[in-house]
């Protein structure tokens, strides 16, 4: 059984409230237009305009189809469009292209993620912008990087399905998807890579590039450790559910009141800390267990006997005495309970995001500090068309003049 001890109260925090200055930000003075939709292209953008870009999302008049999907959709538009503003125009118009290719001609940065030759019949590709602006930046997310697949169309499920990350996730004969946008979410990021790699390089040659993003390559990196563990070692690796685990004791375990925990107990250092912490009875000093390649090979006679032991105790005591020993732990969290998560309300991991409804809700930040700052919305979510008189004028931020007077 567990060792009884003196429980700390947690401290009572709430969520922090929106900066609404980016004057301060490292990408202040970037202008970033965007063409985007879904979640690649808007991720990249979400995260220029939380380093403080001044970023203008290109909706169509009836604007962003995110903006109305329902069910596993409904938060695409709230989390990947904060810090942008939104200018509409219909393309199949002479003086909304218009409009939008003044806001190039000020821009730094033309992010988008449309099908390959989607915005080729309007200009807006990167051959025929740079022939005018050779400092611009084009960051062009696609399905596929070019070669045989670059046409085809590309969701999150095909390429894990196509890159090797749905074998590994599901048991064999069940390949599965991870339960997020994990590919799309990664791509956006490898464009902010791209972008700043770009814009670093200009510094030096006045000369701006495109940058591409493939979806496909994307996931296949986060395959890349199996195909190399085959590579160097001739074995496959199995699926995650069908794998010899490395560690002994590395599981889900239920608990008395009917939860389940993960506990991790991965060096022999470790285990002997198990024992002190829990009374694991002849298990503790048994000789077939004393190091953890022999747990691993005991794994089908010792995981019965040590989960009696784990069923006696409810979900908070064991997580209180992982915690106190300085053992690996995790409870099974559900999305929805992030939200009061104390260790994110504490460090300010979320902040409060203005919705284009009038309405507020909590976000999930980036996931780092800048000089020890979280990087926070500065404005609410924009309404369609919000900033068309912006796009009328042209506009440029003071970084853009001096680019400009360079080119």
């Amino acid at each position: 059984m567990v060792r009884k001890t003196k429980r700390v109260p947690a401290r009572t925090v709430g969520v922090k409230k929106g900066t609404r200055s980016g004057a301060s930000l490292p990408l202040s003075g970037i202008r970033v237009v965007e063409f985007s939709h879904m979640v690649m292209g808007p991720t990249c953008g979400m995260i220029l305009g939380d380093l403080g870009a001044d970023v203008i999302k290109i909706e169509p008049p009836g604007g962003d189809k995110t903006r109305t999907l329902i069910g596993s959709g409904a938060g695409f538009f709230p989390l990947f469009n904060r810090n942008k503003k939104s200018v509409s125009a219909d393309l199949s118009k002479a003086e909304d292209r218009a409009r939008v290719e003044r806001l190039i001609a000020s821009a730094d940065i033309v992010s988008e993620n449309f099908r390959p030759g989607a915005l080729k019949k309007h200009g807006f590709d990167y051959a025929s912008l740079k022939k005018k602006h050779k400092r611009l930046i084009y960051v062009s997310h696609k399905g596929f990087l070019p070669g045989p697949y670059e046409h085809r169309v590309a969701l999150d499920e095909v390429v894990q399905m196509m890159a090797g990350l749905a074998y590994m996730t599901g048991p064999p004969g069940r390949p599965l998807r991870a339960g997020s946008s994990v590919n799309d979410i990664m791509g956006g990021m490898f464009g902010v890579i791209g972008a700043l790699a770009a814009l670093q390089e200009r510094e030096r040659t006045g000369k701006g590039q495109e940058v591409q993003v493939g979806l496909f390559e994307n996931c296949v990196l986060l395959s890349a450790q199996h195909m190399l563990q085959y590579r160097l070692t001739g074995l496959a690796s199995p699926p995650m559910p069908d794998r010899i685990n490395a560690w002994g004791v590395f599981d889900l375990f239920d608990t008395a009141d009917g939860e389940q925990v993960f506990l991790g107990v991965v060096t022999d250092t470790q285990w002997a800390v198990f024992g002190r912490a829990f009374d694991l009875g002849e298990l503790a000093n048994d000789p077939r267990l004393a190091t953890n390649t022999l747990r691993v090979q005991a794994r089908s006679w010792m995981l019965p006997a040590l989960r009696e032991i784990v069923k006696r105790c409810p979900a908070k005591e064991l997580q209180d005495v992982f915690e106190r020993q300085g053992l690996p732990y995790a409870p099974i969290v559900k999305p929805e309970q992030l939200f009061d998560d104390p260790h994110l309300l504490a460090s300010g991991g979320l902040a409060e995001l203005g919705l284009d409804n009038g309405e507020t809700t909590p976000v999930p930040l980036l996931p780092l500090l800048l000089g020890g700052r979280h990087l926070k919305p500065r404005m609410p979510l924009p309404k369609i068309g919000q900033h068309n008189a912006e796009a009328g004028q042209g506009g440029r931020s003071a970084r853009g003049k001096k680019a400009k007077s360079r080119r």
